[in-house]
């Protein structure tokens, strides 16, 4: 927030580094799969003359939020409201495929965070929700009606919370009496049972980013993107993907991984055709890092990784929808019960 009260301005993460991993080239053809504020998606048009982009989002408030852009940008930029792990469809819908470059900017903006409507932050009290779209189940859906062993699951596997266990039993004792339903209910009772460090993160830090992942799938979501970037990009074209999370950051590495040929393809969870074929070449042999500054300017950097990777003439291959378990995450999105 700023000092009068406002939201933050969201300020994109790496963008220097994004730019020179995408190396956007005039009269290109480009997708940014997280719109939000449309930092990077400014930051790609201004460094291509005559190229164009086409932005996705899922939240409706970010699409909304970017029609200023659209009309500065006189045509070169059209925004969709989509998950981006339907940009393959998105990008033949437009006709924009094959794609010069995609770009993907994982987690949660500042604008969302700074919304107590949202319900995505403890900092704030407001509902549990924490869906990006609007739609579908909420935190409080998931909170007040998931069986105690798929909570302790999720807090464990998508928050890498050690206690998951014993607040999963706290939430159950707790829904007994009243159903939680806003963000301070749900952080002070988890504060109750996690013990926090002086000076570190607050107790319910992991509880929340578990629920969000779980509310909208979002490693499912990134699954799907990584595999349509595949099959849309042309040679030579660039993807790119800024992750804030050891989950995803395992997920894209094992992606980038196999496809460039530095793995075998397939095990045991997903067996694959032999001698496949490398897609991709990295662009950087390991994840980019922000910069000493860069986290001292913005403190959301901290936990940022950058990987690149050009794709190249070799076809598409076939999904593996084992990826998540390859990466040693149990699948995601746990659905409501029936």
């Amino acid at each position: 927030m700023t000092e009068r009260g406002e939201p933050a301005r969201h300020v994109p993460v790496l963008l220097a580094e994004v730019l020179a991993a995408l190396a956007p080239r005039p009269g290109g053809r480009y997708l940014d799969g997280t719109f939000g504020a449309g930092g990077y998606s400014r930051a790609i048009l201004d460094a291509a003359p005559d190229s164009i982009l086409l932005g996705l989002d899922r939240d409706p408030s970010a699409i909304a939020g970017g029609a200023d852009l659209v009309a500065a940008m006189a045509g070169r930029l059209t925004l969709s409201q989509a998950r981006f792990g339907d940009l393959a469809e998105e990008a033949e819908r437009f006709r924009m495929v094959p794609l010069d470059g995609v770009v993907l900017d994982i987690g949660v903006s500042s604008m969302q965070i700074d919304q107590p409507e949202r319900g995505f932050s403890f900092r704030f009290d407001g509902p549990l929700d924490m869906r990006m779209s609007g739609e579908g189940q909420s935190a409080a859906d998931i909170v007040n009606e998931a069986e105690e062993g798929l909570l302790a699951n999720i807090f464990y596997h998508y928050g890498e919370e050690r206690r998951s266990r014993a607040v999963a039993r706290a939430l159950v004792e707790a829904r007994r009496k009243a159903p939680l339903a806003t963000t301070k209910q749900l952080a002070d009772l988890v504060a109750g049972i996690v013990r926090g460090e002086p000076g570190g993160a607050h107790p319910a830090t992991r509880v929340f980013q578990a629920l969000r992942i779980a509310v909208n799938d979002e490693l499912g979501e990134l699954v799907r993107a990584l595999h349509a970037a595949e099959t849309v990009l042309k040679p030579g074209g660039r993807l790119v993907v800024v992750t804030f999370h050891s989950l995803e950051d395992r997920i894209v590495k094992q992606f980038l991984a196999e496809r460039s040929g530095r793995v075998p393809a397939g095990s045991r969870h997903a067996p694959a055709a032999a001698a496949a074929r490398p897609t991709f070449r990295l662009v950087e042999k390991g994840a980019v890092a922000p910069s000493e500054a860069e986290m001292r300017a913005n403190p959301r950097a901290r936990s940022a990784k950058l990987r690149a990777a050009e794709r190249n003439e070799a076809p598409p291959r076939r999904a593996e929808a084992g990826l998540v378990a390859l990466a040693g995450i149990p699948e995601p999105a746990p659905r409501r019960r029936s």
